[in-house]
């Protein structure tokens, strides 16, 4: 069985699993605000790669020298995202959380330029119109509807013109399933992993 200093692996999946399970906002901070200081080693329990993944695809849609791209890595948990973008040559990089725990994690990677507090859905971005867009999902069961939720903004944004969908790219085994119901027979997700999609406007 995988072992961590954060825990084994059926006590990571436990606890990221209950977290699944949560709705009411401030909850899900409060989950977050706590789960802050053990996110990292938790994550590589469960051999988490979206951060790579979603920078693969990101990389491969954006024209020019990456040093000259200004990055706003939303809901960036404690900078994965920004170790893997910066491993790739972008140096602009903004981010935005809605845990004040999560945003000093983050700080403490010394690699953005910036970084502030923002609860997405409920507060403006920081950025202007006119920028490359990369949102993430997990493809399993117990986040359909939020997928369903992730995909229905885009796609309203889209109707009236101010988003354009430029791709959506299945990635398979993003990270190990909390559950034996996560992971879905017949698939590739079948070994433990289940997949994403990551979708750029």
């Amino acid at each position: 069985m995988a072992q961590e200093e954060g825990g084994s692996l059926s006590e990571v999946r436990a606890r990221v699993g209950a977290s699944h399970g949560i709705t009411e906002l401030a909850h899900k901070q409060h989950f977050y605000e706590c789960w802050a200081p053990d996110c990292d080693k938790d994550v590589a329990v469960l051999q988490y790669r979206a951060p790579r993944l979603a920078v693969d695809c990101l990389a491969q849609a954006l024209s020019g020298p990456p040093q000259t791209a200004l990055i706003l890595d939303a809901a960036r948990g404690t900078g994965l995202v920004a170790a893997e973008l910066q491993a790739r040559g972008f140096l602009q990089l903004h981010g935005v959380d809605g845990s004040p725990g999560m945003l000093e994690q983050a700080q403490g990677r010394g690699l953005y330029q910036h970084l502030s507090l923002c609860t997405l859905g409920q507060e403006p971005l920081p950025s202007p119109k006119g920028r490359l867009v990369c949102l993430t999902t997990r493809t399993n069961l117990s986040n359909l509807q939020y997928k369903e939720a992730l995909e229905a903004a885009p796609d309203r944004l889209e109707q009236s013109r101010e988003w354009e969908h430029l791709v959506a790219w299945p990635a398979d085994r993003w990270e190990l399933a909390t559950s034996k119901l996560e992971a879905v027979p017949g698939t590739s997700d079948s070994d433990g992993f289940i997949s994403s999609i990551i979708y750029l406007y």
